[in-house]
């Protein structure tokens, strides 16, 4: 079913307190992605946010990047009475830069993890959405099924268990909790940048994977135009998922350049 035009998401709150981090996944992902980041920042608190479309937040027509950021925005406006660290791995990295971009006054220091305001080719994750919904729910009787089914399309074992997180048993069977339709109909805007005009003139963390090619220096252009104050981070060992490959790097790098930067 169709959320309602003001989404309202689901988030989960790490630690007690003022929230100082705010966390947003990436496509297919769910905001639980970064605990393990968000409890090493204890007892700073944070919030790790369900985007739309996925895990418990409301399925929406609209897909595009522009609603996502306003419906982040929505949640910064009515829970926060103090600016948070943004913090956004892939598709939310670029949410979070819109949010940046769009309601400054919210954002009081941005990190955008592996990923780039440039058109993506999505290619990769039409085979993980279309293996996906090739997959007839009624008839698997285990989680280990589903597994095999998508080997094909996804053999590393780590993408399929990072995929099969939003497979869920109900009493009515199992389901998808991403609505797979929608971001599969919406995989070409997800892909991409949109226009955008302006800057935020807060602090940058741009942390990119060693082994990703979702960032690359000749990046760092566009990147300044909108970010001035952006510093780049190349984790070593890392590829396209930084915090699930090097979660003490990346708590601790946080966890320094927010303490520099307040």
């Amino acid at each position: 079913m169709l959320g309602p035009a003001a989404v309202s998401l689901a988030v989960t709150r790490v630690g007690d307190g003022p929230v100082s981090y705010v966390f947003l996944h990436g496509l297919l992902g769910q905001g639980r992605n970064w605990s393990t980041i968000a409890k090493a920042l204890l007892p700073a608190s944070s919030l790790l946010v369900d985007l739309p479309n996925h895990g418990r937040s409301p399925w929406t027509a609209d897909v595009s990047y522009e609603a996502m950021a306003g419906a982040v925005a929505d949640l910064l406006t009515e829970t926060q009475t103090s600016p948070v660290t943004l913090v956004g791995h892939s598709m939310g990295g670029k949410v979070a830069m819109l949010v940046a971009l769009h309601h400054p006054a919210l954002v009081a220091r941005l990190a955008v993890v592996d990923i780039s305001p440039a058109d993506r080719n999505a290619m990769e994750f039409v085979r993980y959405l279309d293996a996906m919904l090739a997959i007839d729910l009624s008839r698997i009787a285990t989680r280990a099924d589903a597994d095999a089914q998508l080997s094909s399309a996804a053999p590393d074992p780590v993408v399929r268990a990072f995929l099969l997180q939003g497979l869920q048993r109900t009493d009515a069977g199992w389901e998808w909790r991403p609505n797979l339709e929608g971001l599969r109909h919406g995989i070409a805007r997800i892909g991409g940048w949109p226009s955008v005009d302006g800057t935020y003139d807060g602090p940058v963390l741009w942390l990119a994977g060693e082994r990703s090619d979702y960032v690359t220096r000749d990046e760092l252009p566009a990147m300044r135009t909108l970010f001035p104050r952006v510093r780049l981070v190349v984790v070593k060992g890392a590829g396209h998922w930084v915090h699930a490959d090097q979660p003490e790097v990346v708590a601790a790098t946080l966890r320094q350049w927010a303490s520099a930067t307040a």
